[in-house]
């Protein structure tokens, strides 16, 4: 039995490939942040910490000298749900229209948390996030998604002035991804279309969490996101009418070139 403890759950085979599939289609829609940074592991749950490579003086003994390795900590995050039981029963006999509301919260706040602690860093987890190291002056975003192409072209520039290659990401809160998607310029060409070109063939993402918006290099070794545990579901407990579960990882992230990141304010 490992710590997800899925074994005591009166959850049958069937049920937990049903479960897991949902919180993998609901999470592949959130977890913005892994289409922009690299991702390293998973480790494993025993895995506690990242390797920074530095050393700090904590003093001397004779001709010894001491130094301590610097880590940084994983993260661990538990985000507790429940389904009803006649949802699971249902789930056996093969139903296809089932609810799973509290799931979908679930995974959505899960997605949320290891977004906001890219972009935006956590302070309590020692986590600096990629707008809080980028070196460049913020740019403001706009609130008209007709002039979304020149703020992001002059992000670009600037990233490519400071030696970053593409291709690279534009990662957009939800508001400003909508009126990306529903915008066309003068002459009919799609603002989409238009931002693909501008990022050197990278991505528009929607990013769940982000403030404003983030113009990223997608040239590789500039953000590491080391997962632990990646997403899982475990068991808690349960009772006759409903079976408390939760979505668990553990994670850090660190940025490895600041230069790497453009902020765009909303």
């Amino acid at each position: 039995m490992d710590h997800l403890t899925r074994e005591l759950a009166p959850i049958s085979t069937a049920g937990w490939q049903r479960i897991d599939e949902e919180v993998r289609e609901r999470l592949t829609v959130h977890l913005a942040a892994r289409w922009v940074v690299d991702v390293a592991g998973p480790h494993g749950w025993q895995h506690s910490s990242t390797n920074l490579g530095r050393v700090r003086s904590i003093g001397t003994g004779g001709d010894a000298v001491l130094r301590q390795r610097q880590v940084l900590p994983l993260v661990e995050v538990r985000v507790p749900f429940t389904i009803d039981r006649q949802v699971l029963e249902d789930a056996d006999r093969g139903a296809e229209d089932l609810e799973f509301d509290d799931l979908d919260r679930a995974a959505r706040q899960a997605a949320l948390i290891e977004n906001q602690a890219v972009f935006h860093g956590s302070a309590e987890a020692g986590i600096s996030g990629i707008a809080d190291r980028s070196p460049h002056g913020p740019r403001p975003l706009g609130a008209e998604a007709g002039s979304y192409p020149g703020v992001v072209a002059r992000a670009v520039d600037t990233l490519r002035q400071a030696g970053m290659k593409g291709p690279y990401a534009l990662a957009v809160g939800p508001e400003g991804y909508t009126r990306i998607v529903e915008s066309t310029e003068h002459g009919g060409l799609l603002v989409l279309d238009h931002l693909r070109r501008i990022l050197d063939g990278g991505k528009v993402v929607r990013a769940l969490g982000v403030r404003g918006a983030v113009v990223a290099s997608l040239s590789g070794d500039n953000f590491v996101l080391e997962l632990g545990q990646d997403l899982s579901v475990g068991y808690s407990h349960h009772d006759r009418e409903s079976v408390s579960l939760y979505v668990e990882e553990s994670f850090s992230f660190r940025v490895t070139e600041p230069d790497a990141a453009v902020v765009l304010t909303d």
